[in-house]
């Protein structure tokens, strides 16, 4: 009995096309793995580079549509007070001989009366002083002299005596809890200087006199735009839109970097060293900030050396001014 022992098995050359066909097969697997790779290596390269494209034009579209912005009716980062308005809040701040007269309180009359007398000497001095008044209205110092000295300087504007200039500066920007209220308040004085400087002098010393604790929040942005609303600008739109958007904040870090850096107008070496700062002629002043009877001794000293320095000099015609009886 015969058996087939022939193995079932495929025959050589079967065998070697299998074996081909097989390692085409894992080839191509293999390419279409690296060729997959590849691709998922270039789409994430573009996601990296045309989110950083979408950030960079984010930025310059950014700075193009908002460019630091530079105030109008300045003079040297200030703002020049050509007529001195009445201040609604004088009658509480500031001193008035006739009131204290009426209410029997001598004292505070005989204060009010050596004020005129100051004012009446630096109204008599030859030649118009340049006062230059550098602010921060998160100042407590700031406030202390312009409820001092609002009184006479205004009457010194007034008779044509002083030029008066204020300076709104931001050094006090990180004293305000995050929110950079001095630096928000410098560029809505600004914004009130551009589109209506009328009001800027009373604006100015509503924030000076109603001033918000250091170290405290501040004023909001909206607070600042009624404030500028309640003193009768004349382009409510406009204003409001300018501090709430705060066209002027990023001037007035600049402003005070330019002061900061010096000279200041007027002077030739002097540089902002605080604020209050005052400078009369070039000279600042380093005397009391509440005594306004100091302060106008002070002017007139400044006023009277310019005077006297100058070949030739022709006395100014003395301003008319209110004489106090005596006593």
């Amino acid at each position: 009995m015969s058996h087939d022992t022939t193995p079932n098995s495929p025959a050589p050359r079967m065998s070697r096309e299998a074996v081909r066909a097989k390692a085409q097969q894992v080839s191509a697997q293999q390419k279409r793995a690296r060729l997959m790779r590849r691709m998922l290596i270039g789409a994430v390269v573009l996601l990296v580079v045309a989110g950083a494209g979408t950030a960079v034009a984010m930025t310059v579209t950014s700075s193009v549509t908002k460019p630091t912005l530079s105030p109008s009716n300045m003079d040297g980062d200030g703002v020049a007070v050509r007529e001195a308005v009445t201040l609604s809040s004088s009658s509480a701040d500031l001193p008035d001989a006739a009131e204290a007269d009426a209410e029997g309180e001598p004292e505070a009359a005989a204060e009010a009366t050596d004020d005129e007398d100051a004012e009446a000497e630096v109204e008599q001095a030859a030649g118009v002083v340049d006062i230059h008044i550098y602010v921060d209205y998160l100042s407590p110092g700031a406030g202390e002299f312009e409820r001092a000295n609002a009184r006479q300087l205004g009457s010194w504007i007034e008779q044509g005596a002083a030029n008066v200039v204020y300076h709104p500066v931001a050094l006090l920007t990180a004293s305000s809890n995050g929110t950079k209220y001095s630096a928000r308040a410098a560029g809505a004085a600004a914004c009130v200087a551009t589109y209506s400087p009328d009001q800027f002098y009373v604006y100015n010393h509503e924030l000076l006199v109603k001033q918000p604790d250091i170290d405290s929040d501040g004023k909001t942005d909206q607070d600042l735009a009624d404030l500028a609303v309640a003193v009768g600008i004349d382009d409510v739109k406009k204003v409001r839109t300018c501090i709430q958007e705060r066209d002027y904040t990023s001037w007035a870090k600049d402003a005070t970097a330019r002061a900061l850096e010096g000279p200041l107008p007027g002077s030739e070496e002097l540089t902002l060293n605080g604020a209050p700062m005052i400078v009369i002629n070039g000279q600042a002043y380093v005397g009391s900030l509440s005594d306004p009877t100091e302060f106008a001794q002070f002017v007139m000293s400044v006023a009277s050396d310019a005077y006297y320095s100058t070949p030739d000099a022709t006395a100014t015609p003395t301003p008319e001014a209110t004489t106090t009886p005596a006593s």
